[in-house]
């Protein structure tokens, strides 16, 4: 083929090869650098005509990119300050809010946040095992060539990171409509500074977690319960707040929020049979760079207070109600 068939087949490839590389890496950034990587060793074959699968040549040579870095992040996040979020992916063209480079990266389950904290407990080959087989489907023959073990291990592999994740996802995961519903009435909530109503859409082991990179304020670890959660999440949205906007994170609804200089946090919900089980709120500014309408800014001090909620929290507002009862 010409080079520029097969630039055109390796771009159709790209979506699907940034969700590889993010899903295993939970960083866009280096989901990039992967991906160009595999581009380039491509573009480098004497004769790339002679793959007789070109996505699954492309699936692996990424998945072994991804596992090979995968090593380095988890040894900076060991020495990462305070707690350590995945970078956001911030918009989705079905809600009119497609961003660049996160509207390349298909936004589905295999990228919600809830998976990628869950498989953050895997070890990288178990990680790289689920992912390729049971998300990206390749053979555990294929999968074997990644890892370096045999398809006998990646079988156990993949099956013990099968259990892990199932006792880790959500039991009763919502719709995309009823996530949207809790997520707004979540917004209202915090508009209104209604402690009852907010401590009411947590589940009574909700988590709440928060990553500031040691940049910015941020918990210094975890906080548990609904009434403590719902109290710290009300003191949160009287820092100087512009705008609170509905819109899709990791593949579902969430929160970004704005002040006058800029975004100050993205916030991901994870929703399991009707209320939130889990608050993830990324702060850090070196992971906000990519979220649409403006430089990610740190709260500036004495700033005005504003708790609006935007425009895209205004709809399914008549929805909210059921969504709390």
């Amino acid at each position: 083929m010409t080079p520029d068939e097969l630039a055109r087949r390796f771009d159709a490839e790209r979506p699907r090869l940034l969700r590889v590389a993010y899903a295993t890496l939970g960083s866009l950034a280096e989901a990039e650098d992967c991906v160009q990587e595999a581009w380039l060793r491509l573009r480098g074959l004497e004769d790339p005509d002679a793959i007789r699968d070109l996505r699954g040549w492309l699936i692996r040579t990424v998945g072994r990119l991804a596992l090979d870095a995968l090593g380095s992040a988890r040894a900076r996040r060991e020495r990462y300050v305070g707690t350590w979020l995945p970078e956001p992916l911030v918009g989705d063209p079905a809600f009119g809010h497609a961003c660049d480079p996160a509207d390349r990266v298909t936004l589905d389950e295999s990228v919600s946040t809830a998976l990628l904290l869950v498989m953050e407990s895997l070890s990288p080959a178990e990680r790289t095992a689920f992912l390729l087989h049971d998300v990206f489907g390749l053979t555990f023959d294929e999968v074997a060539e990644v890892v370096g073990r045999s398809p006998a291990a990646v079988r156990q592999l993949a099956s013990r990171a099968r259990r892990h994740v199932a006792e880790g996802r959500p039991r009763f995961p919502p719709t995309p409509g009823e996530q949207r519903r809790v997520v707004t009435a979540f917004a209202a909530a915090c508009r209104d500074g209604d402690l009852e109503r907010l401590t009411a859409l947590l589940d009574p082991r909700v988590v709440c977690r928060g990553d500031g990179g040691g940049k910015v304020s941020s918990l210094p670890g975890e906080e548990r319960g609904a009434g403590r959660v719902a109290r710290l999440v009300l003191s949160f949205v009287r820092d100087p707040l512009r705008e609170m906007r509905i819109t899709t994170v990791n593949g579902a609804a969430g929160l970004v929020l704005r002040g006058d200089d800029g975004v100050l946090s993205v916030a991901s919900l994870t929703v399991d049979d009707g209320r939130i089980t889990a608050i993830d709120v990324v702060r850090n500014p070196d992971k906000l760079a990519s979220v649409p309408g403006g430089t990610a800014v740190a709260p500036a001090p004495g700033g005005a207070v504003d708790q609006g909620v935007g425009p895209d929290a205004q709809e399914g507002m008549a929805g909210a109600q059921s969504a709390q009862e």
